[in-house]
């Protein structure tokens, strides 16, 4: 198949929606490919507005302030696929998005150096207690002294959670001349000199700056409590870039209160605003020796460039050619384009029989297959199907008729 070939699908009738000002190259990916119609919007989108919006919609983009909930992929049709523009997909239903047979990626990697720099940063900043003297500067008191102030070489940076970005921030901290201790639930190989931590208690309590890069999931909700802090070296600083559920932040703000943490730097919140100049509070305000960050771990120009390029490849390739690499729900498939054929794709419940019958029912017809590959996950089966052109229509409108189908799609 030439590059350049159209989809059997004309370009200018597929309708893409990019929500919460994600990165103009995002939206270029498509236009200069020749779809027409694609739509950017600065802000997030309600539950009611998204349903409102999206029953034409065949690709949305978004990043962590909209909620893709069951009832918007109810309301949508037409659906093929979600990209979401950040490292998480907690924002949309999964399981819905799996049986709805909707493609859902995300760009796990994209802002990993982003997010180490700020921690390092912050790891600085808090060790020379620098948020306290910034804002007595501010008032207009001159504060020069060292008490209280010490260099990061020779400190113990704990990190919770050793994937993409706590590896990350363990390569920069012993750049920088730290000792690093992790603690992960999964067997993670060290880099460079980090030892690992049998235990979170073992990491709380040698640790000298400690930070946290896990996943949201019913295992790290509320992950550091006020039990899990008093294990903490005296005088430690904690850290969170990672998800706002994953910290008690009353029993943090206690544990600052009674001395036993002597700085924090927050970046994400268990509730926060749905948009710019919203109220927003937090029992840390006013604290000593405090960074607040509007969730900005990620929010840098190279990190919302990468994320744009990688999430609408990645949409691209799925609309163009049928490529799962990366989704979260269809089961990952990638495909070699094939000369001389009409590829179809076939989303179905992963029940015993389904393959059996496409292929009977096309056999049956005298369908030519070309060639055809197949991945299940537990709750659906991905088939590719290139067939010949001459019998593509007929291919489809059978496959479309075969139990258990969720969706079918001509690509070329």
């Amino acid at each position: 198949m030439s590059e350049k070939k159209l989809t059997s699908y004309p370009k200018e009738k597929i309708n893409i929606l990019l929500l919460e000002n994600i990165s103009e190259r995002a939206a270029n990916t498509f236009t200069n490919n020749g779809y027409a119609h694609v739509t950017r919007l600065s802000g997030a989108l309600s539950e009611e507005e998204l349903i409102k919006q999206i029953k034409d919609v065949h690709l949305l983009g978004i990043r962590s302030k909209t909620k893709v909930s069951k009832a918007v992929l109810e309301a949508a049709p037409k659906l093929q696929a979600i990209g979401c523009f950040c490292i998480g997909v907690n924002q949309v239903d999964l399981k819905s998005a799996t049986n709805h047979g909707v493609t859902v990626f995300n760009a796990p990697y994209s802002n990993t150096r982003s997010v180490a720099e700020l921690v390092m940063a912050a790891s600085i900043f808090l060790i020379r207690r620098i948020p306290d003297k910034n804002k007595a500067a501010h008032d207009g008191i001159w504060l020069k002294e060292s008490k209280g102030s010490y260099e990061l070489r020779g400190k113990t940076l704990g990190i919770i959670g050793y994937g993409n970005i706590g590896s990350q921030v363990s390569v920069l901290a012993e750049a920088l001349g730290m000792k690093v201790v992790f603690y992960d639930v999964l067997t993670k190989l060290p880099l460079g000199n980090a030892r690992r931590a049998h235990t979170l208690e073992e990491l709380m309590g040698v640790s000298d700056i400690i930070t946290l890069h896990v996943p949201e999931t019913p295992r790290t909700k509320m992950m550091i409590t006020a039990g899990v802090i008093a294990h903490a070296k005296k005088g430690a600083i904690l850290i969170n870039y990672a998800r706002g559920e994953v910290v008690d932040l009353d029993a943090l703000a206690t544990a600052m209160k009674e001395g036993r943490i002597s700085g924090a730097a927050v970046d994400v919140y268990p509730w926060e605003p749905e948009k710019n100049g919203d109220r927003f509070e937090t029992p840390l305000q006013g604290l000593s020796n405090v960074i607040l960050t509007p969730h900005i771990g990620g929010s840098t120009e190279e990190a919302q460039a990468n994320i744009g390029e990688d999430v609408s490849d990645k949409l691209f390739h799925y609309l163009e050619n049928g490529v799962t690499i990366g989704s979260h729900t269809v089961p990952e498939l990638n495909l070699p384009p094939q000369e001389g054929t009409h590829r179809i794709l076939h989303i179905h419940r992963n029940v015993p029989g389904v393959l059996s019958e496409i292929n009977s029912a096309l056999s049956t017809h005298q369908v030519n297959i070309l060639a055809q590959y197949l991945k299940t996950n537990e709750e659906i089966g991905y088939v590719v199907l290139d067939v010949d052109q001459q019998i593509s229509a007929k291919a489809a409108e059978l496959l479309r008729e075969v139990k258990n189908t969720i969706k079918v799609r001509m690509l070329y």
